[in-house]
């Protein structure tokens, strides 16, 4: 999964960047509102983290600019504005939750958790495709019923494709969840990633199937309907 991560402290934001980053999300970091108004015109997230105090466009603005854009993009306020009015003002604008500094990253981390939950889930849920599973709350995989390990990429990777799971996801797609602006998202990466899942895959009834020039799709052998328990 991948956000972007809007803080003109440039300490804090690599802070909270690494600790993202050590979670498996993909975290792209811009210093003020401007660059962030940019960045969300022209790339995809599923988070935005938002200070309030950015040089050039306030978070304020940022928000309500956003908010007439996209009504779904989970927003969480970042501020040493700790009064009732400017909580009470960010909430209206459109932010599903405001975190006062300073705060320790453990409860970033677990409020990030919540809120993906909350707006994206309406709780926490099992999604299955065949012998696989995904943990929502957890970020997690079993298959067959055991714990699947991955690092970061392939954990981006299996959740994007489990989130579409019976449909064709393009490389442009896969590459914008896997890798932050900062980084090198080749397909030729991608592929390399695709391969190292399917090894970790073989033995179950789960397959990526490639759809050349259009991208991977994941799905049960079995034929079975994607599922989601809750």
């Amino acid at each position: 999964m991948r956000t972007l991560l809007v803080e003109d402290h440039p300490s804090l934001a690599d802070s909270i960047r690494c600790s993202l980053e050590d979670a498996g999300w993909r975290v792209d970091v811009m210093y003020d509102g401007v660059s962030a108004r940019t960045a969300l015109e022209t790339e995809s997230y599923a988070l935005l983290l938002l200070d309030i105090g950015l040089p050039e466009m306030d978070g304020f603005a940022l928000l309500s600019w956003l908010r007439k854009r996209d009504t779904r993009l989970p927003v969480m306020l970042l501020t040493a504005r700790g009064s009732i009015n400017d909580r009470v003002r960010g909430l209206n604008l459109g932010a599903d939750d405001y975190l006062i500094k300073p705060f320790s990253l453990s409860e970033l981390q677990a409020r990030i958790n919540a809120l993906i939950r909350r707006t994206r889930h309406d709780g926490q849920q099992i999604h299955r495709c065949g012998a696989l599973a995904f943990d929502v709350s957890a970020r997690s995989f079993t298959l067959l019923e055991q714990p699947l390990t991955l690092p970061p990429r392939e954990l981006a990777l299996l959740e994007a494709l489990m989130a579409r799971m019976g449909r064709t996801v393009s490389k442009e797609h896969l590459a914008a969840q896997m890798f932050s602006m900062e980084e090198d998202g080749s397909f030729d990466a991608i592929e390399v990633y695709v391969s190292r899942l399917r090894r970790k895959l073989e033995g179950s009834d789960v397959r990526i199937v490639t759809f050349r020039g259009l991208g991977y799709q994941l799905e049960s052998a079995q034929g079975d309907a994607p599922a989601t328990l809750s």
